[in-house]
């Protein structure tokens, strides 16, 4: 059998990850790809079922702050490049544990950069770390302007703030050992499979639980919406056309202010579920605003479109009703992701 390129690929089983390792695995063939994900809450190999009997899949359990694993899987498999995804991503989470977002975001970060480094110091020739990262990591915007790749960075929660420093990791090992790299800052991604801790799948659920929908403060902060889809397709032409050491801001240009993302949303699936027209809508609650809740977030995604050829497939309203449609049509999947912890968890964010 003829040599497959090993790629790595982190969180492999979680919301962007398991459209990028699908998209990976069927139009890379010659690519051995490896799907490393602890499995916390919102890793599920559901997401993969399509794709799990594929020859060139293999899966593998692990940690990515645990040091001598990850050390002990690059000297096994010899992985060329990493896609690196996983991460603690929800910000309310991260207000509430800041700390488990360094050790995974941060510590983690470090861990596959050195287990990188220490396996090609020799010969970097054809080999690629690229870091999956985040718009959170440039602040709030006011009601004008965009985040393009030379804006500066200024956090405000934990989750953006243990982003932005695997960020600085990142180029620092470029500079510091010569490591190829890439990274790329997204904007509020939305679509299929997405953990309903989120805000679209949250209230697409709470909408068929007859729920209410708890929107923050005055409902007016701004986000840059991105399909998924479209956001792995970007990721795949960062990896193969990206220059090296440099950074790509992937956007939507689709800015929504939550109320009106709601009201749509509510709208879409009253259609859908032959609802009159204001009953989910009736389920919208103002609730207390999170602290530190940045203002807007906007993406100038001009470099990635004008230098990969990148751009948005679908109108944000295509998209969600694409989001919407798998949902209603895969709710046995959302009920399982939906019981246990997760509920316990809902019970202590907003009530």
């Amino acid at each position: 059998m003829k040599h497959r390129k090993p790629i790595l690929i982190t969180g492999g089983a979680g919301f962007i990850g398991s459209h990028v390792l699908r998209l990976f695995l069927t139009k890379y063939p010659n690519y051995q790809i490896f799907n490393l994900d602890a499995l916390t809450y919102a890793g599920n190999l559901e997401n993969l079922k399509d794709v799990e009997n594929l020859p060139n899949y293999t899966f593998l359990k692990a940690d990515i702050t645990n040091t001598k694993e990850i050390n002990n899987l690059f000297e096994l498999y010899k992985f060329e490049s990493v896609i690196h995804l996983a991460a603690e991503s929800h910000v309310d989470r991260s207000i509430s544990d800041p700390l488990a977002f360094v050790k995974t975001n941060v510590i983690g970060t470090m861990v596959l950069l050195n287990a990188f480094k220490n396996l090609w110091s020799q010969n970097f020739t054809n080999k690629l770390f690229y870091h999956i990262s985040t718009d959170e990591v440039y602040g709030s915007l006011g009601e004008t302007g965009l985040f393009t790749e030379m804006t500066s960075y200024d956090p405000n929660s934990p989750y953006s703030a243990s982003k932005a420093s695997s960020d600085h990791f990142v180029r620092a090992y470029g500079e510091t050992y010569n490591i190829p790299y890439v990274i790329s800052n997204c904007s509020n991604n939305y679509g299929e499979n997405q953990f309903p801790e989120k805000l679209i799948p949250l209230f697409i659920n709470n909408i068929l639980n007859n729920k209410p929908l708890p929107v923050y403060g005055d409902g007016n902060y701004t986000r840059d919406w991105l399909y998924v889809k479209d956001h792995a397709e970007a990721i795949y032409l960062v990896f193969h056309k990206g220059k090296n050491k440099q950074t790509y801001n992937i956007g939507g240009f689709n800015e929504w202010k939550n109320i009106d993302l709601v009201q749509l949303l509510c709208k879409q699936m009253d259609e859908k579920l032959n609802k009159p027209r204001g009953t989910s809508e009736s389920l919208i609650m103002f609730v207390k605003d999170r602290p530190g809740h940045d203002l807007r977030y906007a993406i100038d995604a001009s470099k990635i479109n004008k230098e990969l050829g990148w751009k948005p497939s679908v109108t944000f309203e295509q998209g969600l009703s694409k989001t919407i449609d798998w949902y209603l049509n895969n709710k046995g999947w959302l009920e399982n992701v939906t019981s246990g912890a997760y509920q316990n968890y809902y019970k202590k964010q907003y009530h």
